[in-house]
């Protein structure tokens, strides 16, 4: 059994903005980079054996920041991306809520589905089952936490997307290997 505590990037200037970065690299915020250290803080000592992030900027430089010189390995990526919005990547985040809905199983413009991103994360988690590391971080993104939801604990995606975010500490999960034997 696989103990997944997830973690979203911290706050970036477009987050700030109101603009949604999809596959934009994005940046730190200040209260962002203040948040990163704060996570480090909160997770440094906690058990974990390794982070994985999305290779996206904004969670790389999170992770940089909360686990400088801790020793802890950090592993980028890519399937831990946010959705990429396509052609409305850095578009207002009015915009991209506007179509979450309908973007469960097409394709935003130029882009990807939810679904899509189920399925990414789906593949990551069936590496991280064979791999089988007691405990681990994940830093990403809200729809990398929708799949997981979705993936561990049976929530339609259709929920998740509709509702409105709620930042925490950090999520945990459970991950039973056998599951994913089978990818």
């Amino acid at each position: 059994m696989i103990e997944l505590v997830y973690e979203t990037h911290s706050l970036t200037t477009d987050n700030e903005a109101g603009i949604a970065t999809g596959w934009i690299p994005g940046l730190l915020s200040e209260r962002g980079r203040a948040a990163a250290q704060a996570l480090g803080e909160r997770r440094r000592d906690d058990g974990i054996e390794v982070v994985f992030t999305s290779d996206l900027r904004r969670a790389v430089e999170t992770a940089e920041i909360a686990f400088a010189g801790s020793g802890l390995p950090v592993r980028q990526d890519p399937r831990l991306r946010e959705c990429n919005y396509g052609e409305l990547n850095g578009r207002p985040v009015a915009e991209i809520d506007a179509q979450r809905l309908r973007r469960v199983e097409t394709p935003f413009p130029g882009g990807e589905s939810y679904h899509d991103v189920v399925e990414r994360t789906r593949s990551f988690l069936a590496d991280l089952a064979r791999d089988e590391p007691s405990r681990v971080l994940v830093i990403a993104h809200s729809a990398n936490r929708w799949a997981i939801e979705h993936l561990l604990e049976g929530r339609a995606v259709e929920e998740l997307v509709a509702a409105p975010f709620a930042w925490q500490e950090g999520w945990v999960y459970r991950l039973d290997g056998s599951r994913f034997a089978q990818g």
